[in-house]
């Protein structure tokens, strides 16, 4: 056999400059396992593809020879810190360590597997999982965007549920930078295309704009889906002769390297210099996919399946065959193509979308074939599971990769990452907001909470969420601009589900263990105030470069953080994301562990608004405030500082409140429930007020005698563990009598008004109308007319 030529890469630079491609080029004949054998010296692009000198070696040893062209793109996907977790998996592990009895009692499917899924009663379980799609949002941030939706969507249907609803957390730059405006109209139009064209309600989200993220927007996708028990699918290829079976989309050019290359490196000063071509989605196909799919386990037809999004066809072999013990044998000549120019290697490492993989019984296949034709859906049969342990796939009949594919998707290198305090947060954390100085003027004060009102992350964000449809389906009972998403799992008994998403950027700098437990008390108390009792978690965890000793140091402290108080809370991590090297040169983002929690509620008519509809109700303050600035919007917004502690959070505090909430809400004893979080109070009865329209009357005096904090204190201090409810008067007595039986502290600071004003007792008076122009103007002053109703 003639010795082939080495395999190259070239950056194609077709204009403009964003479509910029990762082309994996090789001559026409295809370097097999033979040939890789019999040519150990051939110089190989390792680095190129994102491997290190010492992984390539390691690969080498695996082997015993070489790796040829495919294995080499196969591994460098598979090894890379996006698939495989090499430096976060040490960390990981803690939330399975941390673990009770209690935690698991409705956990049905964990960590390991596309998302978690937990049983919420009557034969019904829910999944639910986020994910990231940082970078390719940055570059392409339509596309980006949309294909991050797309691509968590199939991880829901890949665990045999129907997706029911889908939500995003998103981190843009500085609100006025010139290029703010590119990233926000792209992810904003890529997830409404996407999603609204799936017909899946977008039932909330975060968005948080902060020059900490400039060049580094985050792009995170949660989706939801509802099933039965008896459905739940695994992505395990067990039973050699079964049938490997890919269906969806054709295979294209779109996204190859993109695990490797783009989510698993940062972007230099200028810019990002490695740019494969990030994924194109299209919607309509997956509407189709999903339909197909839930036909095909409604017929029993499939006996694993794996979607195909990061890492493509390298991923969903190999991992299906290594969780379940098997081995596979696949030819890649039977992969429909889009672009028949595609070498081996890229056909292996593509990441077009709308693409699943099943493993089906070969009894099974004709009714799988008659089922997919007819949704239209394009279908090859690429081979059979084996038993002998080994992934062998073919290009022409030539043996290309010859693999154990647990040293693919399971067994690649986990790094222990040195770890180093930072040297400058000691004098981070003493700069505290305690010398800001605070005004006591009615009308200086009246003005700092227009500020806050105004300022772009508590501003009214209908600019963004006008585009996404809030109610398809028709089984939404909460959405925007609630504190949590609600669900109806079942039009019968109105079994339901409420999530939250919230993450603290500004905090978790400051403290990265504290950080991370605020961010869960927050999503955990956003669930309660709907009603719902608080039962999982999903989290996707964004943080700098994990080669910074500082970027790990924070992840470390923030996984701890993040499982200690899962264990507080008795809520289980059932699944995520890690996602590193969201920095640019040298300068990481903010730690940003987004932390989503689900909860269960047996009657959505039940369901707890966030704002008051009726006057002449009584406003009370659950919980006590603190002298908490440090890390707060207050500081942020009136004295752009950052410093100090974040506030004290107390998790058994949090766990009595939510029990709390869930009884007042069983006697029927509240009619609203807000959370405090950035504003503090002063915003929070702000949000009560524009949410229906309805104004209020609200005093002080008596919080800061009890509490002993100043005025501004009173406003805007960010103390944890507290909610304000509306309690209709004839319910008074019992409500108090509630909390003091249960020992949470209670006052009240207030009553819901028949005018339509805002008044703080002897500070200011906003009419309510005033407020919400107020809130509305921002983003539209930076991004154009706000769409006029919700989608």
């Amino acid at each position: 056999m003639t010795p082939l030529s080495p395999a190259r890469l070239d950056w194609e630079d077709p204009a403009p400059p964003d479509s910029w491609s990762l082309r994996v080029t090789t001559s026409p004949v295809a370097d097999t396992v033979s040939n890789a054998a019999a040519t150990p010296e051939r110089d190989q692009p390792y680095e190129t593809l994102g491997l290190k000198a010492d992984e390539y070696a390691q690969i080498r040893e695996l082997l015993g020879r070489r790796p040829t062209s495919g294995e080499l793109a196969m591994y460098s996907v598979m090894w890379s810190e996006h698939c495989s977790y090499k430096s976060s998996k040490k960390y990981l592990r803690r939330f399975g360590e941390k673990v009770t009895e209690e935690m698991t009692e409705r956990l049905m499917v964990g960590m390991g597997q596309n998302a978690g899924v937990v049983d919420v009663g009557e034969g019904w379980a829910v999944t639910f999982k986020v994910e990231s799609h940082n970078h390719p949002s940055y570059i392409e941030p339509f596309q980006g965007a949309a294909t991050g939706v797309g691509g968590i969507v199939r991880d829901i249907i890949s665990m045999g549920a129907r997706p029911v609803a889908v939500m995003d957390q998103l981190r843009f730059g500085a609100i006025d930078d010139p290029d703010t405006a590119r990233v926000v109209h792209g992810v904003t139009a890529g997830i409404s295309s996407y999603g609204n064209s799936l017909g899946l309600p977008n039932i909330g989200g975060e968005t948080v704009f902060d020059s900490c993220y400039q060049k580094n927007p985050l792009v995170n996708a949660l989706a939801v889906g509802v099933m039965r028990h008896e459905d739940i699918r695994l992505a395990n290829a067990t039973g050699a002769g079964n049938k490997v079976v890919l269906f969806g989309a054709r295979t294209g050019g779109d996204g190859i390297g993109g695990a490797s290359i783009l989510a698993s490196d940062s972007f230099s000063d200028g810019g990002p210099t490695k740019r494969p071509a990030v994924q194109v989605g299209d919607p309509f196909a997956e509407k189709v996919l999903i339909e197909c799919c839930l036909e095909l386990y409604r017929d029993e037809l499939v006996e694993a399946i794996q979607d195909l999004g990061a890492a493509g066809i390298s991923c969903a072999t190999s991992e299906l065959a290594a969780n379940g013990g098997s081995g596979m044998n696949v030819e890649l000549t039977e992969v429909l193509l889009r672009d028949p120019s595609l070498t081996p290697e890229e056909i292996l490492m593509s990441e077009s979308q709308e693409r699943m993989m099943a493993i089906v019984a070969p009894e099974k296949l004709e009714k799988f074939l008659e089922v997919t034709g007819k949704w239209e859906v394009e279908t090859s049969v690429l081979g059979d599971v084996t038993g002998d342990g080994r992934l062998i796939i073919t290009g022409d009949g030539e043996t290309i990769v010859d693999v154990d594919p647990t040293t693919v998707a399971v067994d690649g290198p986990v790094y222990d990452r040195p770890v180093a305090y930072p040297s400058w947060i000691d004098a981070l954390q003493a700069d505290s907001a305690a010398r800001l100085p605070r005004l006591t003027k009615p009308e200086e004060l009246k003005e700092q909470f227009a500020q806050l009102i105004a300022s772009p992350n508590i501003a009214d964000t209908s600019w963004i969420t006008n585009q996404y449809d809030y109610y398809v389906l028709g089984n939404t009972a909460l959405s925007f601009p609630d504190d949590a998403g609600m669900i109806r799992v079942d039009e019968e008994s109105g079994l339901g589900f409420a999530i939250a998403t919230d993450a603290n950027g500004r905090y978790c700098q400051l403290d990265p263990y504290a950080g991370a437990q605020l961010a869960l008390a927050e999503a955990y108390r956003n669930v309660a105030v709907t009603g719902a009792v608080p039962t999982a978690v999903t989290d996707c965890l964004n943080f700098g470069s994990p080669e910074n000793p500082e970027v790990m140091w924070q992840f470390s402290q923030a996984v701890d953080g993040l499982a200690d108080a899962c264990q507080a809370l008795s809520v289980p991590v059932t699944g995520g994301n890690v996602s590193f090297y969201n920095q640019t040169g040298d300068i990481p983002i903010h730690p940003t562990p987004v932390v989503g929690v689900l909860g269960i509620i047996d009657d959505v008519s039940r369901r707890i608004p966030s704002g008051w509809q009726d006057a002449g109700e009584n406003i009370y303050l659950l919980g006590t405030t603190a002298d908490e600035l440090d890390g707060s919007a207050w500081s942020d917004v009136i004295h752009d500082h950052l410093g100090g502690r974040p506030p004290a959070v107390d998790l058994d505090g949090e766990k009595r409140l939510a029990e709390l909430l869930q009884a007042a809400r069983d006697e029927w004893l509240i009619s609203s429930a807000h959370d405090l979080s950035e504003g503090g109070l002063a915003v929070a009865v702000a949000e009560g007020a524009m949410r229906f329209g309805v104004g209020a009357r609200v005093w002080l005096s008596e919080l800061m005698s009890r509490d002993g904090v100043d005025l501004t204190s009173a406003l805007f201090s960010e103390s944890t563990g507290r909610v304000i409810v509306t309690v209709p008067r004839e319910e008074d007595v019992k409500f108090r009598g509630l909390c003091e039986g249960r020992g949470y502290p209670v006052l009240r600071i207030g009553v819901t008004d028949t005018q339509p004003d805002l008044e703080v007792q002897d500070v200011f008076t906003y009419p309510v109308a005033e407020l919400r122009a107020l809130s509305a103007a921002t983003l539209p002053a930076h991004f154009g007319e706000t769409v006029a109703e919700a989608v």
